[in-house]
Parts: structure tokens; C-alpha cells; sequence
């Protein structure tokens, strides 16, 4: 399961729009620093190492990669090393981005954009990345309000022509009918994995009634979720991964990958081995046996 030679293609395709993606794809937010993401005094990842993961990954079959303007660390932005790493970038490779949260120089976190707000922070994504229009970008909101004005607002740069597809993050299913209310979603991008509740379970299962991809982050950190991936697996998921010859880490890959079609992984690494086993794990088919004992683990993702 470890070998290089396997790609992103094992794991299959799903369209987002009209945007094919290897169904395992890359997460920019642990990139830019050692230890725990998105905090002010993190350690900065060297850089060409940063860089080398990163094509290494585009060489491994990946063509869908997460990222954020607010992923950084005092010497390290995920875009810029995207930007650095990449262009001129591979036609088949699609960028996604999410705005609503921002963080001031020094790392602390802002208020979330505005309406009003939103446009600078698309802008600023095109300027970092150094892109004409954005393939994908997410409305990541936090708390149960009306999302129809913020989604809206990027509806409206959809429609300039700076947006190809939108897709929404941290959200509830009433805010999916609010938006596509407005204009089509192509992803949902929600905190997800082994041990989900019945109401994350149902509102994945009506992401794929409805074509929209589900994109789990924290599959693989769990409880850990910033600092990284988690220290208390469940004793059955250390057993599969034993008798199977991979990581737990590639176990709880492999069971979001079953939850359906259009569920798509963006696991992320500064590390190149846990890369290569990363996209391996899109090749780990699991029997009826193991799939019903991982569904049975409760709460390890709350």
C-alpha cells in the first residue's frame, strides 16, 4: 500500500461542475508550518521541502488541491507555495478555495467577511495564486445564520466571471437549500469520518441524491483536528490496519472514500511518505466485514 507507484487515479473520478477530480486530492493547511495549523506562532515548514511535496503530489496523479488565503505561517502561505510549486499549472488541475474566515498579519483570526468584505478576500486568492478566476470556492461560515447575502455576493462574482463553481464549508443542511436557492453548489466541505453522527451520515447521503460532492476534512485528525491526526484510534481500527499492512490513518481514508461516489478526500502532509500512502489509500478496497465494524465506532470524530 506504500509503494510509489500507485496514483491519485485508484481512487476514481467525480466532476465538480464541470471540473473532473481524482476522488483523492491535497489539504494546504498543514503545509505552510510544522505542528499545530492556523496558529500565530507557528513553527514554518521549509521550504523546498514544501515545495517538493507539493509536486510531488501533482507527479502521484493528485489534481485537486485544497487551500485558503488564511493558511499561513509567519514565513509560509499555502497559495504562494501552490503559486511557486505549480504554475504554470497543469490544465487538468483544479484549486479549490474557501473565504469567509481571515487572519491579520500576525496570525490572529478577524471577524468574518462581510458581503461587502468577500470580493477582496477572491481578489486576494487571485493575486496569491496568480490566477485570472478561481476553479471552486467555498462560503466557509461558522454558527446557523442566513447565508443568502454572503452567498449571494459570490454568486455575483460567479457571474463576473472571477468564480467558475461555488461550494459551501462548515455548514447545515438548511444552508445547501438556501444556497442552491441562488446558484448551483458543486461540493460541501464538513468536518467528517469514522464515528459520524446520524445527522452527518443523512446530510452526506443528500449531497449525493443531489450531485454535490461531500468533501470531509478531518477524516484523518479526528479529535486532533489542527494539531493533527489522532492518538486514540480505536483498537478495531489499529486491527484492520494491522491485518490489512497499512496505517490507521489509511483505514479511515479508504472508509470515507465508501461513504459514496461523491465523497472526494483532502488529506494533507508535509511529509512525503505519509503523502505516498496518503494517495495509496485510494486504492484500499474494504470488505462488508471491515466496513461493518468501522460503522459501528461512534464519536471519535466529536
Amino acid at each position: 500500500m506504500t509503494s510509489d507507484t500507485i496514483t491519485a487515479a485508484a481512487s476514481g473520478t467525480w466532476t465538480l461542475g464541470d471540473l473532473v477530480v481524482n476522488r483523492i486530492g491535497f489539504g494546504m493547511m498543514r503545509l505552510p508550518q510544522h505542528g499545530e495549523a492556523l496558529v500565530p506562532e507557528a513553527a514554518s515548514r521549509d521550504h523546498d521541502q514544501a515545495i517538493r511535496v507539493l509536486r510531488r503530489a501533482v507527479e502521484l496523479g493528485v489534481n485537486h488541491v485544497d487551500t485558503a488565503a488564511f493558511y499561513f505561517s509567519p514565513l509560509r502561505s499555502a497559495n504562494e507555495l501552490i503559486n511557486q510549486a505549480l504554475s504554470p499549472y497543469p490544465g487538468d488541475l483544479v484549486i479549490v478555495t474557501k473565504v469567509g474566515p481571515g487572519r491579520d498579519p500576525s496570525g490572529n483570526w478577524l471577524p468574518h467577511a462581510t458581503p461587502q468584505q468577500l470580493r477582496g478576500q477572491v481578489e486576494e486568492n487571485l493575486r496569491q495564486l496568480g490566477r485570472d478566476h478561481l476553479d471552486v470556492v467555498n462560503l466557509r461560515i461558522v454558527g446557523t445564520d442566513s447565508i443568502a447575502e454572503r452567498f449571494g455576493a459570490l454568486a455575483d462574482l460567479r457571474d463576473a466571471g472571477l468564480i467558475r463553481h461555488l461550494g459551501l464549508s462548515n455548514v447545515r443542511p438548511h444552508h445547501l437549500a438556501e444556497a442552491q436557492a441562488i446558484a448551483p453548489v458543486v461540493c460541501v466541505q464538513n468536518m467528517y469520518g469514522i464515528g459520524a453522527s446520524p445527522e452527518q451520515k443523512e446530510f452526506l447521503r443528500t449531497c449525493g441524491e443531489q450531485r454535490v460532492a461531500f468533501v470531509p476534512f478531518y477524516s484523518i485528525a479526528s479529535t486532533g483536528r489542527t494539531a493533527g491526526a489522532t492518538t486514540n484510534d480505536s483498537s478495531k481500527v489499529h486491527a484492520i490496519a494491522r491485518a490489512r499492512g497499512v496505517s490507521a490513518a489509511q483505514i479511515r481514508l479508504a472508509w470515507t472514500l465508501h461513504r459514496g461516489p461523491h465523497v472526494l478526500a483532502i488529506p494533507g502532509t508535509g511529509d512525503p511518505d505519509h503523502l505516498t500512502q496518503n494517495v495509496a489509500a485510494g486504492s484500499l478496497r474494504l470488505s462488508e466485514d471491515e466496513l461493518t465494524v468501522l460503522d459501528s465506532l461512534h464519536h471519535e470524530t466529536a
